[in-house]
């Protein structure tokens, strides 16, 4: 069993700095620089190039989080719109920060006259470590936990942070936790991957990295009680997890049939 005794590590002039934002700060800055390695190293990309791109991907990518987020949960802020702005209060979404990553990062390719297909293989290998270190700030915010149990890991959830039906409840899966780990192998299989074939065509790492996070989404959603929109009893995630899948499965299969002739990358 463990538990989350503090959302705040100080408070330095009266600001209060939060684990929350500290880990993901280091999980950006992870991210960034295992990308950066393995782009100059694997991907013949220049050094820092990765590095130089972050500032456009991590902006558009908090503001993506954002959006997405506030339109999954549309009727709030429609009564309260000046808390749109108030992300410190929480309130952020991965498939949001992804689509407005990618914006971000195909603004830098072609200012940069990159292969925006490259930087998004190079990218997914970083993100998926820099996720599996970012859940660790659900676990400091008492949040992204799933089903009530009792396993010896299980995860104990103060009074204030239990939704109402689960009130008399105090200990619960650690979805963060499960996240985190299939996150890290996740990484690990990317990386195994640019040994093989696969990496000769720009594009199918990040596919693959695509179909195996929306499964892992799927997984923990599943268990996951704190979904903030659902749509005929599934949630908003699945359902998106599911159509990346439909999508990315699909185009990784075409683009990769033995009679498909080379195309240029994009």
């Amino acid at each position: 069993m463990f538990a989350s005794h503090s959302q705040i590590i100080c408070t330095i002039f009266g600001v209060h700095i939060y684990f929350y934002g500290v880990i993901l700060a280091i999980a950006i800055t992870t991210g960034t620089l295992v990308s950066d390695y393995i782009g100059s190293k694997i991907f013949n990309l220049a050094k820092e190039t990765i590095i130089d791109m972050a500032p456009y991907v991590v902006i558009t990518g908090i503001i993506g989080a954002r959006l997405y987020y506030c339109l999954l949960n549309y009727d709030f802020y429609l009564r309260f719109p000046t808390e749109i702005l108030a992300i410190r209060h929480g309130g952020i979404s991965i498939h949001g920060a992804l689509i407005g990553g990618f914006i971000g990062l195909i603004f830098f390719a072609k200012r940069k006259n990159l292969s925006v297909l490259k930087l998004c293989d190079v990218s997914a290998i970083g993100l998926s470590i820099a996720q599996a270190i970012g859940r660790w700030g659900n676990f400091f915010n008492s949040e992204a936990f799933g089903t009530p149990t009792n396993l010896p890991w299980k995860l104990y959830i103060a009074p204030q942070y239990r939704p109402i039906p689960y009130t008399d409840y105090e200990y619960f899966h650690p979805a963060f936790l499960y996240e985190s780990v299939l996150d890290l192998i996740i990484f690990f299989v990317l990386l195994l991957l640019t040994k093989t074939k696969l990496r000769n065509k720009n594009g199918n790492l990040a596919l693959i990295y695509l179909i195996m996070y929306s499964f892992v989404r799927i997984l923990v959603e599943s268990i996951r009680i704190d979904s903030v929109r659902y749509i005929f009893g599934i949630s908003v995630a699945i359902i998106m997890s599911v159509g990346i899948i439909v999508v990315a499965l699909s185009v990784l299969i075409y683009r990769n049939l033995p009679n498909r002739t080379k195309e240029q990358d994009g």
